[in-house]
């Protein structure tokens, strides 16, 4: 485990030192397959290193879908759970205070909605670092994820969970790539394109395909996609799914900070307010674009309104 995380940091630390130029397209695509294959290698170990590194918690879905609230800890997970659950889960002013997944169901409009609360990850959690494997392999299994962010600095938490999210094979409020990819059995690399390309050519996607021993194989661009996007549909274990970004705590920025983090797509802002003699806050949970397909539910999008 140790020299496969070794090589994963070699990796990373070659490619933060390469300028992104056409000239370093072909090197830079080789990397980041590499990486894939690397990360892949680390989520799923062979069953001699003792396995369950990937596994999630063992929680039951249920409902018409399922979303999970995702975030670092101490940002106000389990109190948006509570809230709008009435399911019990602790709230503390330390850190780590949930330590397993706490689920509760929303009923709205006849859809029987589970939600999760999933302890807080860290820097790292793909990786390996804290319980981050098993919130991410969770939340995998979720129609939609709540990020939960502080709004002191809900830009730098959004990143840094965004890029465990990626490490992990999770593509948030994105498309599957608009590409065609079917090995056959000889003809080499037949690589063509409906649109002008910017990031891929023959040689660099050659070497990507190399990279995981694929020498015959027809490839159709629909549109200026990157090396990502061809690693992604080579490796076919991606999960695209809708995100909210819910910034918690508003009342501890200004007028002006909360005018800018409007700005954000996919965006927002609650707060909790405390209990008073004419009863608690009402919460209400407004759920539009439900589209059925078949015998599933996809949540597409979710707000949360406080009054």
């Amino acid at each position: 485990m140790a020299t496969v995380m070794q090589k994963i940091k070699d990796i990373e630390d070659e490619m933060a030192r390469t300028q992104k130029n056409k000239a370093t397209a072909h090197h830079l695509g080789l990397l980041k397959a590499k990486l894939a294959k690397l990360r892949r290698e680390l989520l799923t170990p062979s069953s001699k290193g003792g396995g369950g590194a990937g596994e999630g918690f063992d929680v039951t879905k249920s409902g018409d879908a399922r979303v999970g609230l995702v975030g670092f800890p101490s940002v106000g997970k389990s109190t948006l759970l509570n809230k709008l659950t009435g399911t019990f889960s602790e709230v503390a002013s330390y850190e780590f205070t949930t330590l397993t997944c706490i689920p509760g169901v929303i009923m709205y409009r006849g859809a029987k909605i589970q939600l999760l609360d999933l302890p807080g990850i860290i820097e790292g959690a793909k990786d390996g670092k804290g319980r981050g494997r098993q919130v991410i392999s969770t939340a995998r299994t979720c129609n939609c994820i709540l990020i939960v962010l502080d709004a002191i600095k809900p830009i730098t938490h959004k990143r840094l969970i965004e890029k465990e999210l990626e490490g992990f094979g999770i593509r948030l409020n994105k498309e599957p790539p608009n590409l065609t990819f079917r090995k056959k059995d000889k003809g080499g690399i037949n690589f063509t394109s409906t649109v002008t390309n910017t990031h891929l050519d023959l040689d660099t996607v050659k070497a990507i395909c190399s990279e995981y021993r694929i020498h015959n194989a027809d490839i159709t661009l629909r549109y200026d996609a990157t090396a990502d996007d061809l690693i992604d549909v080579i490796e076919g274990s991606r999960i695209y799914m809708p995100c909210i970004y819910v910034v918690n705590k508003i009342d501890q920025i200004t007028l002006e900070e909360l005018e800018i983090l409007d700005k954000l797509p996919h965006y927002c802002p609650i707060r909790y307010f405390p209990p008073n003699p004419l009863g608690n806050c009402l919460t209400v949970l407004l759920l539009t674009h439900f589209v059925q397909s078949h015998d599933s539910i996809g949540v597409y999008y979710i707000e949360v309104f406080w009054f």
